[in-house]
This record gives C-alpha cells, sequence and structure tokens, in this order.
C-alpha cells in the first residue's frame, strides 16, 4: 500500500502563535494605559486576558508544531511586558506610590526580578523537569497582583483598608523574592495525574470552575495566594523529607 503524503502545513499555521504572543503582549500594553488613567480593576483583567494568551500560545505552538527558538524569545520578552512591567506600573500607581522611594523601587524590583526569572528559565528549560517549576513564574506573580486589586472591595472595616498598602508592598517584594529563590512550585504540566484518574480530575475541575465563576473577584485572590504559599511548603516539608528518606536509605545500604 502507497503511504499517505502529509500535506503541507499552511503557511499561516506558522505565525498563529506569535499572534497569540503578540496578542498577549498588547493586553499587557493596554493595562498600563488603563492605568495611567486610574482604570485599576480593568487594568487586573487586561492582565489576566494576557495570561489566557500566554497559555493558549504555547499550547497551540505545540499541537501545530511551529515551537521555534524565535517563538520562546518573543513569548519571553510578552511576559515580561505583561507580567512584568504592566503589574508593576499597575501596583505603583494604585498603592505604592503613597511609600514614595521605597515604593519605587519595590516596583522595578518586581520587574527586575521576573526579568531574571525569564532568563534563568530559558537557560534551565532542557534540564529542568517539567513538573514543576524552580522559582514562582512570573505570570503567577502578575496575576497575583490583578486579583489583589479585584479583591479589594470585599475588604470591609477602615482599619484593614488602611493596612493595603502595607500589605501590597509586603507582596511585593515576597513575590519578586520568590520569582529569584530556588523554591519549587507545581507546573500542571503532568498529565500522568489526569490519565490515572480522569474522572475525579474532571469533576474537581467542574467544581472548581463553578466556585470560581460564582465569586471570581474574592477566589482569585484566594487561588493564587495559596499557589504562592504552596511552593515554600512543598519545598520545605515534602522535599525535605524525600530527600531525608533517600539519605537514610543510602546509609543503611552502606552498613
Amino acid at each position: 500500500m502507497a503511504r499517505e503524503k502529509k500535506l503541507p502545513k499552511h503557511k499561516g499555521v506558522y505565525i498563529l502563535p506569535n499572534l497569540l504572543t503578540t496578542a498577549s503582549l498588547f493586553c499587557g500594553f493596554l493595562g498600563m494605559t488603563w492605568a495611567v488613567e486610574g482604570k485599576f480593576e480593568m487594568c487586573a483583567v487586561a492582565i489576566f486576558v494576557s495570561a489566557l494568551f500566554d497559555g493558549l500560545d504555547g499550547k497551540v505552538a505545540r499541537l501545530t508544531g511551529t515551537s521555534s527558538e524565535f517563538g520562546i524569545q518573543l513569548d519571553s520578552l510578552a511576559d515580561l511586558v505583561a507580567f512584568g512591567v504592566t503589574p508593576a506600573f499597575m501596583i505603583y500607581q494604585w498603592k505604592l506610590h503613597e511609600f514614595g522611594r521605597l515604593g519605587l523601587l519595590a516596583a522595578f524590583l518586581l520587574i527586575a526580578c521576573g526579568a531574571l526569572r525569564l532568563a534563568r528559565f530559558n537557560v534551565q528549560t532542557s534540564i529542568t523537569p517539567k513538573s514543576f517549576f524552580i522559582g514562582l513564574p512570573i505570570p503567577a506573580g502578575g496575576c497575583t497582583l490583578a486579583s489583589l486589586v479585584l479583591f479589594e472591595p470585599f475588604i470591609s472595616g477602615h482599619v484593614i483598608h488602611g493596612a493595603i498598602p502595607v500589605f501590597s508592598l509586603i507582596l511585593v517584594y515576597c513575590l519578586s523574592f520568590m520569582m529569584v529563590s530556588t523554591v519549587r512550585y507545581y507546573s500542571f504540566k503532568d498529565i500522568g495525574m489526569f490519565k490515572a484518574h480522569p474522572f475525579s480530575s474532571m469533576v474537581t475541575a467542574i467544581v472548581i470552575f463553578v466556585l470560581v465563576a460564582s465569586q471570581p473577584k474574592f477566589l482569585g485572590f484566594i487561588i493564587f495566594a495559596s499557589y504562592l504559599i504552596s511552593g515554600p511548603i512543598y519545598t520545605v516539608f515534602f522535599l525535605a523529607r524525600r530527600s531525608s528518606k533517600l539519605l537514610g536509605k543510602s546509609s543503611k545500604e552502606l552498613m
């Protein structure tokens, strides 16, 4: 039997992932213009839309087999703008300007650490396991700040409300250091668990979707804050316990 000839891919397929990356970059730019106008909630929404396009461009590139080194570098540059520059600009205009030079340096530190995080990721992407990230991913850091802006209306009381600028400053420093740290964060790229338990995974995904859809502004910040805390917990408790068990086994074998 004659082998079926593979049809050549349309030229438009090769630029589709880059178009999605450019859309993410545009959303980041649009968010900065809204931050200048004081429309901080719209800026936060623009950051989330950027995250959506950022997730789609990689998926489309892998599905169509159009991944390239050019696309990887373009994606990193777009991520720096959408999840580094835009959130830093937004949080400074929103709350950090009250601290003067300290707030300005905190906003710049977020951008600098985001750039370092992306540079390290590009260098170590071939040797790092896909099941986790080393350091907080920059999209998660940017979305955490965006979710904080949307979460503010749920904070009641003048005392707590007055503490938001201080909390924002501390959060920015925490996000910056977590991005350049060696803390492990789950990447959700390991589909082995989903294949092993497809029905339970589907039910869990539906429940999470319904909960977030019911109160997206409230639960959004809770989810991203939980992800921020999950890294140190996983690194300190689970990895440390696993390494201690391996050391115990190796010492027993040597005896």
